[in-house]
């Protein structure tokens, strides 16, 4: 019984061809494109570009988004190769299951949950602030009680305390009963939002070029120096130091294109597809982010961004700088809502696969490897992450998980890129139908480029992910192990 025992490529290629028993081939490429803008697209944009520009870079946070945008694409080369050499759902856990054996492929799937269960909590909770916010702002109505909105662990300013966030809880369970229902579905609603995220990120570009004011460009790249902001933490501003602060800063908002080689399995043409989907969605959102960047910091000065309201800064620059445009600022909520509600689906998506494979695989319970009779999708697995995830997003404040997302999405690019390489040494003859160019250029430059994002997360950060990794380690070694099925032939 080998800790390091992998799963052979032809192993998992069976796998992928039972169709008739397994997933079903619903997706297209342009499905694909549709899930990762879904999830790429979402409160990062609105957020991390004000909240980048005031601490770190000014106008110059487009470079720091062209930073990070050739840091996701070079291990999206990597997820392109390996997704389409290997049709089957669990992304980088698979992967790292096929090239660096089980142990290694039990701990990016633990790690994967910072990805995918945790972010959708926090972002769950996220979603519930908006929903009062837009309840006052652009309903004009009463906001959902401060009990029933928050968790017990928070008080108000008026001396109440939180009882369960309501909102939370019903968009996570929304959201998992539609993925339960269909893949097919659940990518139409989702293209919808998209669509509706895209128009409003387009209009602010077109309608508010008219009024970027040269002067808020001017320097472009501040002159290097510290800011210090309110809670009296130092920030590298301006500079290379600045930009690259930025880039660190707006990693957040492209996190989810991975997502997409989690529905391997569901696509029509995975070959060619799954390419088209992970680059395609990361190119129309770069020239978006980058278009976008430039014309709020053309908006309003640095300064403005840096008292003019963290979460609500798009908006205010639009009602400060562009007068007329009040509509447009409303609608901006409005897109940040829509915004968590697709990034939401495409977490809990990714999260289900994961499960589902590593419950066939026995790393897992074996029910979270069942499918649902009629609909096709792993049902049992989305019902536990709805318990798992309803329960933090209705219990727990949004602020306790802080970076973990991002370090633990981080890690698991690394790894890919990692599985890259490996896999061109050990299965040269496998047909490959996209191929990642300059191996093993591109994978080591995308694994150095992510590594200095995490060591630009922190010490915290690093602890944090050695405890959950430490927990993981406990639960392998008491229970995957033993029940592995490819350890455990008997157990399948």
């Amino acid at each position: 019984m080998s800790i390091w025992k992998k799963k052979s490529i032809s192993l998992l290629l069976a796998e992928a061809s039972e169709s008739e028993k397994g997933l079903k081939r619903t997706l297209t490429a342009w499905s694909l494109v549709a899930l990762g803008i879904g999830a790429i697209i979402g409160a990062g944009l609105f957020v991390r570009t004000a909240t980048a520009a005031a601490q770190n870079a000014g106008p110059s946070v487009t470079i720091g988004f062209i930073v990070a945008a050739v840091g996701c694409a070079l291990a999206g080369l990597c997820y392109a190769e390996l997704s389409s050499s290997i049709p089957i759902s669990g992304s980088a856990y698979t992967y790292t299951y096929a090239t660096m054996g089980e142990l290694l492929a039990w701990i990016i799937g633990w790690d994967l949950i910072l990805e995918y269960a945790v972010g959708a909590a926090t972002v769950g909770i996220a979603w519930s602030e908006y929903l009062n916010n837009l309840l006052v702002n652009v309903l004009h109505t009463s906001p959902i009680p401060y009990s029933l909105s928050h968790s017990p662990f928070q008080i108000s300013d008026l001396g109440e305390h939180g009882i369960i966030n309501l909102p939370a809880l019903f968009i996570v369970a929304a959201i998992s009963l539609l993925l339960i229902k269909g893949t097919q579905e659940s990518a139409f609603v989702n293209g919808i939002i998209v669509v509706i995220k895209v128009t409003i990120v387009v209009l602010i570009i077109v309608l508010g070029w008219n009024f970027i004011n040269p002067v808020n460009h001017t320097p472009y790249i501040p002159q290097a120096s510290i800011f210090t902001d309110d809670s009296g933490v130092g920030h590298n501003f301006g500079g290379i130091m600045g930009i690259l602060g930025a880039a660190g800063t707006v990693f957040f908002a492209f996190i989810g294109f991975d997502a997409v080689s989690t529905a391997a399995q569901e696509t029509k043409n995975p070959k060619r597809d799954m390419p088209i989907g992970i680059l395609g969605s990361l190119a129309v959102c770069t020239v978006l982010y980058i278009l976008f960047a430039h014309v709020l910091t053309g908006l309003e000065s640095v300064e403005f961004f840096r008292t003019g309201g963290k979460e609500a800064s798009v908006a205010n620059a639009i009602t400060s700088a562009m007068p007329g445009y009040g509509w447009l600022a409303q609608f901006v909520t409005v897109a940040i809502l829509f915004g968590f509600t697709s990034v939401i689906l495409v977490m809990l998506l990714g999260q289900s696969r994961v499960f589902y494979s590593m419950g066939k695989d026995g790393l897992l319970p074996k029910a979270f490897g069942d499918l649902h009779s009629k609909y096709k999708t792993p049902y049992k697995a989305n019902l536990a992450i709805l318990v798992i995830v309803g329960l933090f997003a209705a219990f727990v404040p949004g602020d306790i998980v802080g970076d973990m997302t991002s370090i633990g999405t981080l890690f698991a690019f690394i790894l890919v890129c990692i599985s890259v390489i490996v896999l061109r040494k050990t299965n040269p003859e496998m047909k490959r139908e996209f191929k990642t160019p300059f191996v093993p250029f591109v994978p080591i430059l995308g694994i150095l480029v992510c590594l200095a994002m995490i060591y630009g997360l922190g010490w915290t950060n690093w602890l944090r992910l050695a405890g959950w990794l430490a927990i993981g380690l406990v639960i392998y070694f008491g229970y995957s192990r033993k029940n592995s099925v490819l350890n455990n032939p008997d157990k399948k």
